[in-house]
Order: structure tokens, then C-alpha cells, then sequence
């Protein structure tokens, strides 16, 4: 599949986004027994779907209860999710890293530029502890491209990460705090740090570490608190892999070869409009070898300028998402 894997981050246009992922739906329906099982259920008809609204996509689940490969092969690393302490967790078997590592370098060269003039430091409690975490896979990546090594992983704000930041900015690189939100809400309650020259981008999620909040309030809390250069946001998950960005009081963007689709709460294969709540569908062309249509829990929706994140609501409550799981 060396020709979609070449189309998929050149395509620029709505109209070549379809074209390429109707071609991997049509891949995936054949090559991806989860997938092609999913489509049995729903009665699809697969060389009928010729629109991007037609392609049925999955449950996010599914990555907790099968193994979801497109062809076979050996991955050259499997990404687990977080999660609660006995819950069920979700393996993303990636065939190439090559293909995740050009998502997420060219994604970040769109809304950032060169990562090179960056050092990258990540404050991921709890994600350091466990094996292959695709955030600090994401962080490990971003990082190598600093040419004098600056940046780092940390566990806690401390003393060391305040003179390592120093360090950077003497060398003249644009320091970025890669956070999970309780660990940056923590920094934002215990330390002094300066940080006003410093690009924080929080990655959500409190894990039920702290009380959960809206995106808006932990932003104007660490603003307050740690007056940063700016706070960004990432939006991603194991099960994709590719990252769209909210950058300062914006929405989220997404590359072009990443989309979002708004679903029905109540009818998971209905789309709504622009403006309307709903459940988050993705489209991730770099799940080429995986499952590029996903259904996930977050709620969300289309803005005329991007997409928003508001929650998330449990699958129990929505009708049809739990065909297989």
C-alpha cells in the first residue's frame, strides 16, 4: 500500500480526502476482519458507499476487546491507553512507526514549525510509569529533533525543570511544557516557576487524579497561576494517530488528513450540522493500518472555524455504538 501510504499527506483538498478515504475504507472493509465483521452487522454493502457520510465508522471500543490489524504483520510497537485500575485498555497495533512519526512531525510543523527550534520538555506522571504510552512516544519523538538534547521528561515540577528550561531559552530555543492536566494544575498549586516564555500544550485528562473541568477553566486557572507564553491544547488518543491542536482561545484544527464528524447522540450513523452538539466521529487517513473510521465517546462540535470538545458520555447511553463490544 506504498501509494496511499505516499497520498496521504499530500492531499489538500475535501475532494482528494474522499477520494483517499473511500479508498481505505474499501482497503480496510476487505483486508480488516473487526472492521469487515462491524460492516456484517450493519448490513453494508460496500461497493455501494460512494460518499465520505456513508462510511460507517467504529466503535473506539473495539480496540479494547479485539486485535483491530488491517493485513497481517508484526507491529513494530503496540500503543496502550490509560485507564482505570482494572478497566479494560486499548492496544493500537502500529505496523509502522515511519507513518506515525511523519503524522505527527508534519502535524506539528503545520501549527508549530520546525521542531528543531523547539525543546520539548513533558511533565506525564502516571504515563512515564507504564510501557508503550503513545504521549510519551509523541513527547520521546518531538524531543530528538532538538540538536543539543535540551528538553526532557519529568515526573514533578521542580527545581531541575525550572533551570532546564533556563537553559533552553539561553540557547535561544523556544521552550514547550508538554502536560496532563492534573499534573500542570498541580504545578499551577505548588510551584514558582517562570514559565512566561514557555508554550505550555495540556493534553487533558485528569485520570481521576483531581476533579474533573471544563477546558476553559483549567486554562484561565494555569494562565493566573503560571502566566505562560501561551496555553495550547492537543487532541489525541491511542487508537489515532495523528493529533489536531487548539491553539490559545481558538478551536481545534485538525491537519488535512485528519477529520472530525458530529454524530446524533441518539442515532450513531446520522450526521448533524455545523453548530450542533453531538458525539465526535474521526477520520484518521494514518490509521491506514489499523481502522481509519472511528466512533468515539467525546462530545463535540463543527465550528466554523474548527471543532470544540466539550465532555465525554458514556457508550451505555447511546444506542447501536455497542454492536460487537
Amino acid at each position: 500500500m506504498d501509494g496511499i501510504e505516499n497520498k496521504i499527506f499530500n492531499s489538500r483538498h475535501d475532494h482528494e480526502f474522499t477520494s483517499l478515504a473511500l479508498e481505505i475504507f474499501r482497503f480496510q472493509a476487505t483486508r480488516n476482519p473487526v472492521y469487515r465483521q462491524f460492516l456484517s452487522h450493519l448490513n453494508t454493502n460496500v461497493s455501494q458507499v460512494s460518499a465520505l457520510s456513508e462510511i460507517p465508522c467504529m466503535p473506539v471500543d473495539m480496540f479494547k476487546t479485539h486485535e483491530v490489524k488491517t493485513g497481517v504483520f508484526t507491529p513494530e510497537i503496540t500503543f496502550i491507553s490509560s485507564g482505570t485500575a482494572g478497566s479494560e485498555r486499548s492496544a493500537h497495533h502500529v505496523k509502522s512507526t515511519d507513518l506515525y512519526r511523519k503524522s505527527l512531525t508534519k502535524g506539528f510543523e503545520l501549527f508549530y514549525g520546525d521542531p528543531s527550534r523547539y525543546a520539548v520538555f513533558a511533565l506525564l506522571p502516571s504515563y512515564l510509569e507504564r510501557e508503550n504510552a503513545s504521549l510519551v512516544y509523541m513527547a520521546k519523538t518531538l524531543m530528538e529533533f532538538n540538536p543539543d538534547n535540551c528538553g526532557g521528561f519529568y515526573l514533578e515540577h521542580n527545581d531541575k525543570l525550572n533551570k532546564a528550561i533556563e537553559e533552553a531559552e539561553a540557547k535561544d530555543y523556544q521552550p514547550l511544557l508538554l502536560g496532563v492536566s492534573f499534573a500542570l494544575l498541580e504545578m499551577a498549586t505548588h510551584t514558582n516557576i517562570d514559565l512566561t516564555n514557555t508554550i505550555i500544550i495540556e493534553t487533558g485528562g485528569m485520570k481521576g487524579m483531581r476533579k474533573e473541568m471544563i477546558r476553559d477553566e483549567l486554562h484561565d486557572r494555569l494562565n493566573h497561576t503560571l502566566q505562560p507564553r501561551a496555553i495550547d491544547s492537543e487532541y489525541g488518543m491511542t487508537e489515532v494517530l495523528s493529533q489536531a491542536y487548539k491553539k490559545g482561545t481558538g478551536n481545534f484544527l485538525t491537519p488535512p488528513w485528519l477529520k472530525i464528524c458530529i454524530r446524533d447522540m441518539q442515532d450513531p450513523y446520522k450526521y448533524i450540522p455545523e453548530g450542533q452538539q453531538g458525539l465526535v466521529n474521526v477520520i484518521d487517513l494514518a490509521n491506514l493500518y489499523s481502522c481509519a473510521f472511528l466512533q468515539t465517546s467525546d462530545v463535540g462540535k463543527i465550528t466554523p472555524d474548527g471543532f470544540t470538545i466539550s465532555g465525554r458520555m458514556d457508550f451505555s447511553d447511546i444506542r447501536g455504538c455497542n454492536l460487537m463490544v
